[in-house]
């Protein structure tokens, strides 16, 4: 008795140190021998063997990657190496050894990549991601991942710009080629190589996680090198580019011009949003300011009609609404052709984003696509019109062209899911850049893909929906968003890194998908977390249960609803 006391304290006194709570380590205790092996744990940190400088590294690199600086970084040390798509600073870093490798690709192209490695290493190396078109070093993700222990690795992806900037590629497709796989893959191998070489020892685990371009560049590693990664956490993925694009630019064409009847100006969104949240936050059976299945919502958008004595400041006529119609259905072509998903119910705060409305011109992450990397427009800026020029053809030519090879559109996961690795796919329901339904198409086209073929999907790949969610980060009101995903902990400040106060794998995504490889333990609810006014400092506001598509979280109409153990996932059927 007295043994099993003390072993029962020792696995409690374990877990704490791994960052677990005291309740759930006595849980687990109950059902599991207490070994270490059985949680995922960053103790017995390894150190480096090598100095941090650009000679000690140099001499084992390949004679096409050369080291452009390997600099020592103090504890609580800062860093700052700006690029318009990552423009701030890290601050509060461990101590750590920052290093940036130049490594040439082909005779008219080269990238960067940096790495983080902190003197404390877990023995993880855990890959960052990018987004939109942008070029840069993800310094930011890097350093979130030193403050856990990992050696950190971004890629520039062969240039700089900011996410909406595409005129690098213009008449360029080996930067292209860069952008869209080969600057990540080649560095993983590289940084893979000098992490083992400066620590002395082997990488144990290897991790992704990264939302949008960076979601997109997790799908395409699966696809192409199963072998770069053990687990992946990919979300909002801009997998489909040669249509996301396009579309971008189509919803914008649909608003303007700025004179037209149908146009929808930017101060009518909130009133839209409104009326969405009135009718749909009821049907899910709670209002609470959260809409949990924008599907399943029967929206009767005529409400939003003009009458003669309506304020026109929140109301539309009937022309505005037909704009209104084409935004929350599918994108289709000539007979009936799908091209791509429509927006969901609730995502209406990040519309100007795309929409671009009071500027009179379509959104530039279409503009930037179609010109520079598909009809290779030299003279766009001063004599191309888009409202007259473009048309659908647009769309097969990229889909034949598929710039840089980016489209992650190889739907058979298998050989990924064949050597063990994992992949959790998540994306906000109130994402107004990428639609959600957009992930749900490419989940539903694994499956349709893999079942036939006798593979088991959920043994691999776990997607997840975010109710009130934006674009990687933040939500539409008080909806809980926080799971540690990629850019989000930098979100809420440079020195967040896990779920602080909920550091494990029920919380905390990354270390969701670490339990599945390491501890062979598969995640079934994620507990999102939302801090009062998105400041950890504050406290939690909310913490509800995300649930495993296509399970849906229902309240138990008895408990607080702001606490995650008054919701349950339910299967549909």
């Amino acid at each position: 008795m007295y043994f099993f006391k003390f072993s029962l304290f020792f696995w409690i006194l374990l877990c704490s140190r791994c960052g677990f709570s005291a309740a759930e380590a006595e849980s687990a205790a109950e059902m599991i021998p207490p070994t270490p092996k059985n949680r995922t744990c960053f103790a017995n940190a390894s150190s480096p063997v090598l100095e941090c400088s650009p000679e000690a590294l140099a001499k084992f690199l390949p004679s096409h990657a050369t080291i452009s600086y390997a600099v020592p970084v103090a504890a609580n040390g800062t860093w700052s190496k700006p690029s318009p798509a990552f423009p701030a600073p890290n601050v509060g870093l461990p101590e750590l050894c920052a290093i940036a490798v130049n490594v040439i690709s082909s005779p008219t192209s080269s990238y960067n990549f940096g790495l983080f490695l902190p003197k404390e290493w877990n023995s993880r190396f855990l890959a960052s991601g990018n987004g939109g078109f942008g070029g840069g070093i993800n310094w930011n993700d890097m350093g979130t991942s030193a403050l856990s222990g990992f050696v950190g690795m971004s890629t520039d992806t062969g240039h700089l710009s900011v996410g909406g900037d595409a005129s690098w590629a213009l008449n360029n497709p080996e930067t292209q080629t860069d952008w869209g796989y080969r600057a990540m893959h080649g560095s993983v191998e590289l940084g893979k190589l000098i992490a083992q070489k400066y620590y002395g020892s082997k990488i144990k685990y290897s991790y992704y996680s990264a939302c949008s371009t960076g979601g997109r560049q997790g799908l395409k590693e699966i696809q192409m090198f199963p072998e770069d990664f053990d687990g992946v956490v990919a979300a909002a993925p801009a997998w489909w580019t040669s249509h996301l694009q396009p579309w971008s630019l189509e919803v914008g064409l649909w608003n303007l011009p700025v004179g037209s009847p149908t146009h929808i100006p930017s101060t009518l969104f909130p009133a839209i949003a409104k009326e969405v949240m009135r009718q749909c936050d009821p049907q899910d059976g709670l209002m609470d300011g959260i809409i949990q299945d924008p599907e399943s919502c029967e929206f009767i958008m005529e409400t939003l009609l003009c009458t003669p004595k309506s304020n026109s400041s929140t109301c539309l006529t009937a022309p505005q609404l037909k704009t209104l119609y084409k935004i929350y259905h599918d994108w289709s072509g000539t007979n009936n052709t799908f091209l791509f998903p429509h927006y969901s119910l609730g995502s209406e705060a990040q519309y100007p984003f795309l929409f671009n409305t009071d500027a009179g011109t379509p959104s530039p992450y279409g503009t930037s696509w179609i010109s520079n990397m598909v009809l290779n427009l030299t003279d766009m800026a001063t004599s191309y019109n888009w409202f007259t020029g473009y048309n659908i053809s647009s769309i097969f030519l990229g889909d034949s062209l598929n710039p840089g090879h980016a489209n992650a559109d190889d739907f058979d996961m298998s050989p990924f899911a064949r050597r063990g690795g994992k992949l959790i796919h998540y994306h906000g329901y109130s994402d107004g850049l990428i639609p959600a339904e957009s992930s749900i198409y490419f989940h539903k086209q694994v499956l349709a893909t893999l079942i036939p073929r006798g593979v088991s999907v959920p043994d691999f790949y776990k997607f997840y929906l975010v109710p009130g969610m934006q674009h990687c980060s933040r939500s539409v009101g008080d909806a809980p968003w926080y799971i540690g995903g990629g850019g989000q902990a930098f979100t809420l400040g440079s020195t967040v890194h896990g779920v602080p106060g909920f550091e494990d794998a029920r919380f905390d995504v990354l270390r969701a998908v670490m339990r599945w490889v390491e501890d062979g333990v598969a995640p079934r609810e994620i507990v999102a977390t939302k801090f009062v006014d998105d400041v950890v400092e504050k406290g939690v506001r909310r913490q509800r249960k995300l649930c495993p598509y296509p399970e849906r979280v229902r309240f138990d109409g008895v408990g607080d609803p702001d606490e995650e153990r008054s919701w349950s996932c339910e299967s549909l059927f």
